[in-house]
């Protein structure tokens, strides 16, 4: 049976536009037919697809379809393929990670600003005890 992989062309940021593969591999005969789904509904705009490429390994073939999208949260996005040699059309699904934005950035600011206060304050301090200690080791003059 076909394997079907589904993953975005670059790294997934929430509004930019980009580029799901659905790479369909180990099938034969080259006849097979991929449905992209949005959250459940058929898209058929945005969709391309390549020829079959035969793979010299086993002779059965591969291909690739590209769906083009803008990144949302929450969105699932669906690769169906259907080949005559299954009962059912398996399924790549894919819900884009999005990274989150820290909600933290305000205690993160805090943490490197008492951070770098810290280090100030611990290096003027050596320096006024390696001070202090040369003086002791002169004597008074």
């Amino acid at each position: 049976p076909p394997e079907v992989m589904v993953y975005p062309e670059n790294p997934v940021e929430l509004g930019e536009p980009n580029i799901l593969i659905c790479f369909v591999t180990k099938f034969s005969p080259p006849v097979l037919n991929v449905t992209w789904f949005k959250n459940g509904q058929t898209v058929e705009k945005g969709v391309e697809e390549t020829d079959f490429y035969p793979r010299d390994q086993d002779n059965s073939f591969r291909k690739f379809s590209y769906l083009t999208f803008i990144p949302k949260p929450n969105d699932i996005y669906t690769c169906q393929v259907e080949h005559w040699g299954l009962r059912s059309g398996p399924l790549g699904k894919v819900s884009p990670k999005v990274p989150s934005p820290l909600p933290e950035t305000t205690d993160n600011v805090v943490c490197a600003l008492g951070l770098a206060v810290g280090i100030i304050i611990g290096t003027v301090l050596i320096i006024k005890g390696m001070k202090m200690d040369a003086n002791r080791r002169r004597g008074p003059m």
